[in-house]
């Protein structure tokens, strides 16, 4: 008789049934939401009385919301219909916005899960849809060139007093001014000795010997081969530091590309909290350490309009001014890691930072150097720089671990440390064409892609059911299985489908019934030579199983060269492809069988198979 043992029969009903529980919540769709934040992440802010001036613009237009959902970070609130939706978030926006050069809120679009709390609290949510089907944002982000650039001699400036401090060469001082670093010495003779080292250790410069009354210049530019390379550098890595940054909110199947020679284009299809990517996204932290100029008099000076040479007017958390210089001692370049936590004495938030070695040297020999001093600890983050915290050096600090805090919130910190460990940008950036598609736009998308893969299977199922009987019905139900399991699968990863993944979800419905037509003709020729049909079965599913593995081994092997080399659409249709590989082999092999061993298996004289 052809009966599974009872482990397997267990193990095979155990996953339907997982992969129908975790299948589900693409069934109830997702309610359309508008999601309030303030602009800046972590920041304390009172929902009530935002939740009601949103309900008084909404009733004052007749607009009428399904709920209202607060969270510590922002304010949802719902709606039945998309177009009610996008309505409404352009008078929210524009009643919490008044001035948009200075808006205090981020107000964006977002998609809820619809699913039941007890599907949702067991982690079953739906699978993300693509930017084409359900809308997203879309980011054309241009990076400053010119800010790379001279970011990098900021970056070489002071790797530059670092090596001369090393080799105990005595400056008059090392700053960069415009596109140049000029380094002043009091004689040729140093400065000769200086220009010998800076040569051998800084390839990438070209350095000229200037005379100037009393004291000589040394005056390096970058090589127009070093520029390029920056340029090149200044895309990549931050290319880069958006995915690590993406990465971090968990967004999947992000599109994140360069365009042209300095722009790159990040799509965010299916993102969950639109409201904290735009945030994200939208913020270019970077650090740098620098020392505050505390000379008698100079902070007076500066505010009433006479900024010293060389410095530069900031404000610190509290709101009290102070005066920098503008020499950078040391950039987020130089860090390795960056993690939220509490300052041990006052157990304020705070952010720990890691330095590289080549930072840990830095900060050391500047805080020996500078021992009753303050060191201002900046953060430029979109454009403006503020400063966290001004320390007085007590002593020399050594092991590559600084700590920066200062009137932060919890949830402040850990965003910090988020940006600042997805690593710097290497050039800031600014958004010159922010989209956020509305889901309305992809709806006809989807309403043709599920008709399409809808109207295949019926053909298939009608098809199989009439020329195979009762085998065709146990294939159509190891098919349906099949869809099931692939759309689990997506769900449980959370992989983002598009329109060519619904193409590959059609493929895989052929390529499916493909191996049960190869296991059905195989067990017609058995009982045509005459075997019986109990051994039949067994010999149809035994000798097809060869034939299904190899074919399915060389399409998965095609289907991993897409996911490899392929992206955007073709990454989307090949994760589809291969996810659809796997289960048709567990559907048409195990499940087919399974239920063929329940009609037939359990009767051993059966003299007849209804096998068309």
């Amino acid at each position: 008789m052809n009966r599974y043992p009872l482990w397997k029969s267990v193990l095979i009903v155990l996953v339907v049934i997982v992969g129908t529980i975790y299948a589900l919540p693409n069934l109830f769709g997702e309610i359309p939401a508008v999601q309030v934040a303030p602009i800046k992440a972590g920041a304390p802010w009172d929902a009530a009385p935002v939740e009601a001036r949103i309900r008084e613009t909404l009733a004052s237009a007749h607009l009428e919301a399904t709920g209202f959902e607060r969270d510590p970070d922002g304010l949802r609130i719902l709606f039945a219909e998309t177009e009610t939706q996008l309505k409404a978030r352009d008078l929210i926006d524009a009643a919490l916005n008044p001035d948009p050069k200075k808006p205090r809120y981020i107000v964006a679009l977002n998609l809820l899960p619809g699913a039941p709390k007890w599907l949702l609290a067991i982690g079953a949510k739906p699978m993300y849809l693509g930017l084409d089907l359900r809308g997203g944002v879309h980011f054309l982000l241009e990076v400053d060139m010119a800010g790379a650039i001279a970011q990098r001699l900021d970056a070489l400036a002071a790797d530059i007093r670092s090596t001369l401090r090393s080799e105990r060469i005595r400056s008059l001082g090392i700053a960069r001014q415009g596109n140049t670093i000029v380094a002043r010495f009091s004689d040729p003779t140093t400065a000769q000795q200086a220009r010998t080292v800076l040569t051998k250790t800084f390839p990438e410069l070209a350095i000229d010997r200037q005379e100037n009354g009393d004291e000589t210049r040394l005056i390096a530019r970058l090589t127009p081969s070093a520029e390029q390379k920056i340029r090149e550098f200044a895309l990549k890595q931050n290319i880069t530091t958006l995915h690590n940054r993406i990465n971090e909110l968990g967004v999947a199947e992000p599109v994140i590309q360069q365009q042209g020679a300095n722009r790159i284009v990040v799509q965010l299809p299916g993102v969950q909290d639109v409201a904290k990517a735009k945030d994200i996204l939208g913020r270019t932290a970077t650090l740098e350490v620098r020392l505050v100029d505390d000379t008698p008099g100079a902070l007076e000076a500066a505010l009433a309009g006479r900024v010293p040479p060389g410095t530069e007017l900031l404000t610190e958390r509290n709101g009290r001014p102070i005066l920098v210089k503008r020499d950078v001692v040391l950039t987020g370049e130089r860090l390795t890691d960056a993690q939220p936590g509490f300052d041990s004495q006052t157990q304020e938030p705070a952010v720990h930072l890691t330095l590289d070695a080549a930072g840990a040297r830095i900060f050391r020999d500047v805080t020996r150097e500078n021992v009753g001093k303050r060191m201002a600890i900046l953060l430029i983050d979109r454009g403006v720089a503020e400063v966290v915290t001004a320390p007085v050096i007590r002593t020399e600090i050594g092991g590559g671990r600084v700590q920066i805090s200062g009137a932060m919130t919890t949830a402040e910190a850990r965003d910090i440390a988020l940006l600042l460990r997805a690593g710097s940008l290497a050039a800031p950036m600014r958004i010159v064409e922010e989209r956020t598609i509305g889901p309305s736009l992809g709806k006809e998308n989807i309403e043709r892609g599920v008709n399409a893969t809808l109207y295949g299977f019926l053909a298939i199922a009608l098809f199989m059911i009439v020329y195979y009987e009762v085998i065709g019905i146990v294939s159509v139900v190891a098919l349906f299985v099949n869809l099931v399991l692939l759309i689990a699968l997506l769900s449980l990863l959370q992989a983002t489908l598009t329109l060519p993944g619904i193409a590959a979800v059609a493929l895989t419905l052929g390529m499916a019934i493909d191996a049960n037509v190869l296991i059905n003709e195989r067990i017609r020729e058995e009982l045509r030579a005459g075997v019986s049909p109990q051994l039949a079965i067994a010999a149809g599913y035994d000798r097809a199983f060869d034939t299904i593995l190899d074919s399915n081994v060389t399409s998965l092997i095609a289907g991993l060269a897409l996911l490899i080399f392929g992206w955007g659409p073709v990454r989307g249709f090949a994760v589809v492809h291969v996810l659809g590989i796997l289960t048709s082999i567990f559907s048409a092999v195990l499940v087919s069988r399974w239920l063929v061993n329940l009609i037939y298996g359990g009767n051993k004289r059966i003299s007849r198979i209804r096998i068309g």
